[in-house]
């Protein structure tokens, strides 16, 4: 929540239009009596307030309720079509570009393959901003509307004195992407790991709503995790918290693609998954990752394949993860999402949770539910494009 502090008149008004916005944005539509018993703000100043917000745009009045006592009450929420804000997913194998309005409506989307072997960061940054151009001429949207672009990328990213990028999988070592994006685009943008963004669109619209403590964990062709404390992502110091997938569940185990050994990436990333299917005579016709999983998936349905036995590896090395996250951390949920994740856990969830349970405390786990990310795939491109929307909801932006 937007965070009240003590300051100048103006500073004031700005905390009280954050506080309104930010309960017309997460509960509305809300009366004006209703928008004052959940903020605490004085009637006097909930009318003064949305009265700005209406005469801005940012606030529509969208009908009225019957009330007990008096007049009918007016209903207020946030104007929709006020501003847009662009959400990029970089991931190992494409790059995924959408539009939305400030409902968090998509309204155009561009998707453009990877090399799943090579991430050139040039090429990458090529990527990124042609879809930003795609998506604002798909959605008849000028540049003036956008709020600004939020990006997810997997790695490190340390935000000053300018945002710099490690990422190990993808062969980066210290690469600018801001000011290499700046080049092509004066659009606002704010980049950030991919985890943390699906972690924050799970913790605002999907299976973390209502909780304040959750870990949101990505596996896609690597895996990653979001650790959500008091309502605000863990980033550590300075910026590498959530690097689950480097944690070491086997000692002296299978060398990870970031070089070390025996890390949860190694036995549970999509990459991993199929390298161990492999070696172990499974074969692998499909020419892409997904498909490719997906085959294994299905496969592991029959009783003594090699599918079946390198799932039921992975989801022991998994529930083993998940255990100790449970025993470390005693969050509410953990959620697992990430397009393999979503794959595995669609058919497998119950012997996942099941795994975790012989890994984890028994009072811990009674109180951590283990839940599917809700928002499906495109969760770090949603979850990128609310990193503006949530400077334009704090008075910060937009």
């Amino acid at each position: 929540m937007a965070q009240r502090r003590r300051g100048t008149v103006r500073d004031l008004r700005r905390d009280n239009r954050a506080v309104l916005l930010r309960a017309l944005y997460f509960s509305g539509p809300r009366s004006r009596q209703e928008l004052a018993a959940e903020t605490g703000l004085s009637q006097a100043s909930v009318s003064n307030v949305t009265r700005e917000l209406i005469r801005d745009g940012i606030v529509a009045e969208i009908g009225s309720v019957d009330s007990e006592v008096g007049r009918p009450r007016v209903l207020l929420q946030v104007n929709p079509e006020y501003g847009y804000v662009v959400g990029v997913d970089v991931g190992e194998t494409r790059v995924q570009v959408e539009l939305f309005d400030l409902a968090m409506t998509e309204r155009a989307k561009a998707d453009f393959p990877l090399d799943p072997a090579r991430h050139p960061a040039p090429e990458v940054v090529s990527r990124i901003l042609a879809g930003i151009e795609a998506v604002l001429a798909d959605g008849g949207v000028p540049d003036e509307a956008i709020f600004g672009v939020g990006i997810g990328v997997p790695g490190v990213v340390q935000q000053r004195p300018e945002v710099i990028v490690d990422a190990q999988t993808l062969g980066w070592d210290r690469v600018p992407l801001e000011r290499l994006l700046c080049a092509g685009t004066g659009l606002p943008l704010l980049i950030d790991n991919g985890a943390n963004t699906m972690g924050q669109a799970e913790l605002w619209f999907g299976a973390g709503r209502g909780t304040q403590n959750i870990v949101v964990g990505l596996i896609g062709s690597g895996v990653g995790a979001a650790i959500i404390s008091q309502g605000t992502a863990d980033r550590g110091s300075p910026a590498s918290a959530g690097e689950w997938g480097h944690t070491p569940v086997v000692v002296g185990g299978r060398t990870c693609r970031c070089g070390n050994v025996g890390c949860l990436e190694a036995y549970v990333g999509a990459e991993a998954m199929l390298d161990r299917y492999a070696e172990a005579g499974g074969t692998i016709t499909a020419a892409d990752q997904e498909s490719a999983l997906a085959a294994m998936i299905l496969e592991a349905g029959t009783p003594g394949t090699v599918g079946a036995r390198i799932v039921d590896e992975t989801i022991r090395y998994l529930g083993a993860a998940i255990g100790g996250l449970i025993n470390l951390l005693n969050p509410e949920r953990v959620i697992l999402g990430g397009w393999a994740g979503l794959l595995l856990g669609e058919t497998y969830l119950d012997a996942i949770r099941e795994a975790a349970r012989g890994h984890a405390l028994k009072h811990p786990f009674a109180t951590t539910s283990i839940e599917l990310c809700t928002l499906g795939p495109d969760a770090v491109a949603l979850g990128a494009a609310t990193l503006p929307l949530e400077l334009f909801l704090n008075g910060r932006g937009g």
